[in-house]
Parts: structure tokens; C-alpha cells; sequence
């Protein structure tokens, strides 16, 4: 693989769909990297030291200097292996802009209801998290048809910055279904979404980046045991 003459290293967990954006562009570029993997529930000194603010996974060590932020760090890869496999980040400056909004809207619009949804505390608040994902993913159907101009992906004829930050997010999306019955992609509502995720799946990037549906549900289903249980009990 590429960029052997960087030391990339990786502080992620198996199960972090941020981590997994990361992840896929080190796959998508063919850069090595060393993947360390942290126990959130006991950080490492390494993690604590180089992410003392936030604490939380990712966080790229390049050369032994940290970088914190998943799409902080898609970005940071992306310029800095410029000349290494294929782009990410839309070289016109209006397009970049306009992806960098939609990264911003998934983040704030659809993963921060999804944690509303599975860790609320009450039916009305899970109630209202749903209502904002569908929404959301309403929006997002509309901005595939407008950002890919009939091209396979966000990006168009490749993937960019909004599948990776989107694309990320299926391992659990999926699991979170399996889990409810509740579907967000729907043949009927979202088919431009459902059609586009199978792409994006198929990818050998996503594919050695993505954690293994099996091990994933399995987690997900002790994760949620564990959320009813500390609700059960106040």
C-alpha cells in the first residue's frame, strides 16, 4: 500500500462509524496505517493525550501529531495524499462548500436524532428523534437527485465527502432497523437513497472498512439492553 514513508496511525473502536469514514479513505487511497484499537470504557493514556478535549475516537497520529474529528481528518488525509489514489473532496471551491453543508446537516440532522432515538429516555423524545431521521432522510433523497445529476453517488461518478460521511453510518442504520422494524430507506420514498447505499456498500473500500453486520447487530442489541436498563432504572 501507499504512503510508506508516513507513520499513520488509527485510535478507533471496531464498532465506530466515524472511525469507519476514516477507515474507508485509508482502503479508497491504498495507504497503510497502523488501526489501534481503543476500549472507550478504559481509554488509553494515548487517547486521552491526544484528544484531551474531546476524548473520543477517532483521532489520526501522522508522524506522531494527532488530529481529531472524523471529517477533520477525511480532509487532512485527502490534501495531504493528494497525489495518492483518488479524491474525496471537490476541488471547486462552490462544490466543496455545498458538500461540506451536507456533511455538516447528516451529522446535526440525521446521526444526532438517531442517538436521540435509541438513548431517549422517553417515548416522546424517541418519538420526536424518528420524526426528525425521516425528515432528514426525506431531504437527503432530494439532495442526491440535485448532488449527483444522475451519476452513481454524492460525488458523482465517484464517491465524495457527503458518501463518505453518509455511507458510514449504514453498518448502524441497518442494525438499527433489524433491531425496530423501523426503515428508513424505502423503496417507495427514498429509492434514489436505497438504490445509492447498495452502491456504496458494494465498494471494496466500505467493504474493508465497514464492521461486520453480524458482530455489529449482536452489539447493538447488548448496547440497547444496556440503555433500557439504565432508563428502567430512574
Amino acid at each position: 500500500m501507499a504512503g510508506g514513508g508516513d507513520e499513520l496511525k488509527l485510535l478507533a473502536t471496531w464498532f465506530s462509524p466515524f472511525a469507519s469514514r476514516v477507515k474507508f479513505v485509508f482502503h479508497l487511497k491504498g495507504l497503510s496505517y497502523e488501526n489501534i484499537e481503543e476500549d472507550l470504557k478504559n481509554k488509553s493514556e494515548l487517547l486521552l493525550k491526544s484528544n484531551p478535549v474531546i476524548k473520543k475516537v477517532p483521532v489520526l497520529l501522522h508522524n506522531g501529531k494527532p488530529l481529531c474529528e472524523s471529517m477533520v481528518i477525511v480532509e487532512y488525509l485527502d490534501e495531504t495524499f493528494a497525489a495518492v489514489g483518488p479524491s474525496v473532496v471537490p476541488a471547486d471551491p462552490y462544490e466543496r462548500a455545498v458538500a461540506r453543508f451536507w456533511v455538516s446537516y447528516i451529522d446535526n440532522k440525521l446521526v444526532a436524532p438517531w442517538f436521540q432515538v435509541f438513548r431517549g429516555k422517553t417515548k416522546e423524545e424517541k418519538a420526536e428523534g424518528l420524526k426528525q431521521m425521516f425528515e432528514a432522510t426525506a431531504v437527503m433523497e432530494v439532495a442526491f437527485r440535485e448532488c449527483s445529476k444522475g451519476r452513481p453517488f454524492f460525488g458523482g461518478d465517484a464517491v465524495g465527502i457527503v458518501d463518505v460521511a453518509l455511507g458510514s453510518q449504514l453498518g448502524w442504520l441497518r442494525a438499527s432497523e433489524t433491531l425496530s422494524g423501523i426503515k428508513l430507506f424505502d423503496p417507495a420514498k427514498t429509492p434514489l437513497l436505497l438504490a445509492w447505499a447498495e452502491r456504496f456498500l458494494a465498494l471494496d473500500a466500505a467493504k474493508a472498512s465497514m464492521p461486520e453486520s453480524g458482530r455489529l447487530l449482536a452489539y447493538a442489541k447488548m448496547r440497547q439492553a444496556e440503555t433500557d436498563a439504565a432508563n428502567a432504572s430512574k
